[in-house]
């Protein structure tokens, strides 16, 4: 192509695709606002006990998420963070004992490790995305690791068939963190349901949310829901009979009746608005399909992705300018990109200098000098950039990201 041809970039003057802001997310409506006002309305007149926990909203809520999810057990907890707190409990492993954690993951989702006395060891991504590499796994285990906690990065699943077998094949129990997954499908089961527990984030800016905060653990197996109701709510004997009072250490974790009610509505949008999400994703993969240089990461083999935000991958070596460049020039064009997603275990003080608990260095060993290197998560985290997509825009704002793309790379493809 010609420089004749080629179209005046914003950043170098010309027009941008986009002169007004992306729509901004309303998550909420007036269908949840009324159900908290009547909330309030029936405690100011039967009492204030309706705004408390365990009871009838929050039975709903877990209702119609266990419906969701096509059976099975949920507890409602009070965030995403203490949802891997209590399923971690739950499964009642020793002080000391290893757990593999994903190599990208908010805090919430390897700080309850510690929390519990359990030595977190972070392993390296695939070689192509944020997920956990089921290799590197494998090459991680030893005689005191007990489980595995997968997290599934920007709603894509991970490569749930390969983990299980390695969990089978070591006894390990795995916790799936389902966070930014809500309703994907790993050959056509719900994320969630491969593993032995998994936690869900019910916070703000999930694809559906309880309020301002919130969380789900959820377990196909009735056992284990009774040991995460017991540690959800201080150790009360859920599904114990003739206890003699609390039967385990636990925290107050339990979701109010407020939240859960926030919860049943929400939970009534989320089939439609994953739906939705899916089809702006696929529409804007569909427009950027012809680009040589950048690509949308889709789904898995077999699976579906709810894309709780987009990841492009980009071949530097075939565009004549570095990711910092690409970022400004696309957002010159009036469109908002990020160029790293690089939540790591690895670069956060207090796991680089073993401090949790004080100067105690627990739960890790003394002397535990083990290095932590995960080449491929600063690879991956280089070659890629991303997106946020939410219910609120339209075809033509997931077109202008298109077009933002294909207007960028035509300029600068080598």
């Amino acid at each position: 192509m010609s420089n004749t041809t080629l179209p005046a970039l914003a950043i170098d003057g010309g027009q941008p695709i986009r002169k007004e802001a992306l729509p901004i997310r309303r998550l909420f409506g007036e269908e949840e606002k009324q159900a908290v006002v009547s909330l309030f309305d029936r405690a100011i007149a039967e009492g204030s006990h309706l705004l408390g926990y365990n009871g009838e909203q929050e039975v709903a809520y877990c209702q119609a998420f266990v419906d969701f999810m096509g059976g099975g057990f949920a507890d409602g907890v009070n965030s995403g963070t203490n949802a891997v707190y209590v399923a971690l409990r739950a499964l009642e492993m020793e002080p000391g004992d290893e757990v593999i954690v994903p190599p990208i993951s908010d805090p919430g989702g390897v700080m309850p490790v510690v929390m519990c006395q359990l030595v977190p060891v972070p392993v390296d991504c695939e070689p192509d995305f944020y997920n956990m590499d089921p290799a590197a796994i494998e090459a991680a285990i030893t005689d005191k690791t007990c489980a595995i906690i997968v997290a599934h990065i920007s709603g894509r699943p991970a490569q749930m068939d390969a983990i299980m077998a390695i969990a089978k094949r070591h006894g390990l129990k795995v916790i799936e963190d389902c966070a930014q997954a809500h309703g994907a499908k790993y050959h056509g089961k719900p994320v969630g349901t491969l593993g032995d527990i998994a936690s869900f984030s019910t916070m703000f800016g999930k694809h559906h949310a309880s309020g301002g905060q919130g969380g789900i653990v959820y377990t196909r197996h009735e056992d284990l829901y009774w040991k995460v109701r017991q540690h959800a709510d201080r150790g009360k004997p859920f599904g114990v009979e003739d206890a003699d009072g609390n039967v385990a250490a636990g925290l107050n974790c339990n979701m109010d009746e407020l939240h859960a009610a926030i919860g049943c509505v929400q939970m009534s949008k989320l089939p439609g608005r994953i739906q939705y999400l899916r089809k702006l994703a696929k529409r804007l993969e569909a427009a950027i399909a012809p680009l040589k240089a950048i690509r949308m990461v889709g789904d898995p083999v077999n699976s579906e992705g709810v894309f709780w935000f987009v990841v492009f991958h980009v071949d530097f070596a075939r565009l004549s300018i570095d990711k910092v460049k690409l970022l400004a020039a696309l957002g010159a064009e009036g469109l908002t990109f990020s160029g790293s997603y690089l939540h790591s275990p690895m670069v956060w003080p207090w796991f680089k200098q073993y401090r949790a608990f004080g100067n105690s260095h627990v739960p890790w060993p003394k002397g535990d000098a083990r290095g932590i290197d995960l080449p491929n998560v600063k690879v991956v985290d280089r070659e890629h950039i991303t997106c946020k997509i939410h219910e609120a825009y339209t075809e033509t704002d997931v077109d202008q990201i298109a077009e933002a793309l294909v207007k960028v790379e035509s300029v600068y493809f080598k």
